[in-house]
C-alpha cells in the first residue's frame, strides 16, 4: 500500500509470517523492512536516510484485507491504518479498493486520509487515490492517478515502468514522478525522477536510485 524525491540507494528487508485459521479461510501475515531511503510517491520520507519498518496484515477468502502498518520518518513516525477489498474478475483482470489513514503521532497536524482504487489488466495497473481528510482540507483536494507495467523476463526478473501524477491543494505544489526497477531473487534496483510544475530549489526533483532485498516466510 505504500508510500507512496529519490536520491541515495534504498536496501529493505522483509520478513512475514502467515498462518491459515482452521476454516481455512483466513490468513495473518506481519512484516518487517530496512531501507536506506524511506521514498513514497517520488519525495523521500527521511531526507535520503535510512529507515526501519513493519507491519501486520488480515486477510480471507472473500477478498476483504485490513493491516497496520508503521515506518520512522524525518521528525518522527508513521503509522497507516488500511482495510480493502480485492478480487479477480476474471484470469486477466482484478481489481483493489480501500481506505487507508496515515498518522504522524509526533508530528502535530500532518494525519490525513485516502480512499484508493486500482485496476489490474495483465501486467498493466491503473490506480488512484483520492484524500478524504486532512488538515484544513477538504474530500478531493488532492488526488494521485499512477499507472505500472510489470514484465516478467525469460530469467524469471520482472521489469516496473511507472508514473505517477499528484494534484490538488493539498499537495502544495503537482508533480509528476516516473521510474522503472528491476527485481529478482529478492532484489529489487531501480531508478526515479520527479517533475514539478513549479521550480524547487531543494534539489527534490533530482534522480534517485535505489536497492532492495526483501524475504518472506510463511508459516
Amino acid at each position: 500500500m505504500k508510500k507512496l524525491s529519490f536520491a541515495i540507494a534504498a536496501l529493505s528487508l522483509a520478513t512475514s509470517a502467515a498462518f491459515v485459521s482452521t476454516s481455512a479461510t483466513a490468513e495473518v501475515s506481519a512484516n518487517a523492512a530496512v531501507t536506506s531511503n524511506y521514498i513514497w510517491r517520488g519525495v523521500t520520507q527521511t531526507g535520503n536516510e535510512s529507515a526501519v519498518s513493519g507491519g501486520i496484515d488480515y486477510s480471507n477468502e472473500s477478498g476483504f484485507y485490513a493491516g497496520t502498518w508503521a515506518s520512522n520518518i524525518s521528525g518522527g513516525t508513521e503509522l497507516d491504518l488500511y482495510g480493502g477489498f480485492g478480487a479477480d474478475i476474471n484470469e486477466t483482470t482484478s481489481y483493489d479498493v480501500g481506505f487507508i489513514y496515515y498518522a504522524y503521532p509526533d508530528i502535530d497536524d500532518l494525519d490525513f486520509s485516502e480512499i484508493y482504487g486500482s485496476i489490474t489488466f495483465t501486467g498493466l495497473t491503473l490506480g488512484a487515490a483520492i484524500l478524504t481528510s486532512g488538515e484544513d482540507a477538504d474530500f478531493g483536494d488532492s488526488v494521485y492517478l499512477t499507472a505500472d507495467y510489470a514484465i516478467t523476463l525469460s530469467n524469471e526478473a520482472e521489469v516496473n515502468f511507472h508514473i505517477g501524477n499528484y494534484n490538488g491543494d493539498f499537495v502544495g505544489n503537482d508533480y509528476t514522478d516516473i521510474g522503472v526497477s528491476i527485481s529478482k531473487d529478492n532484489f529489487t534496483f531501480g531508478v526515479s525522477k520527479v517533475e514539478f510544475s513549479d521550480d524547487v530549489t531543494d534539489n527534490s526533483d533530482d534522480m534517485k536510485f535505489y536497492v532492495s532485498y526483501a524475504v518472506d516466510i510463511a508459516m
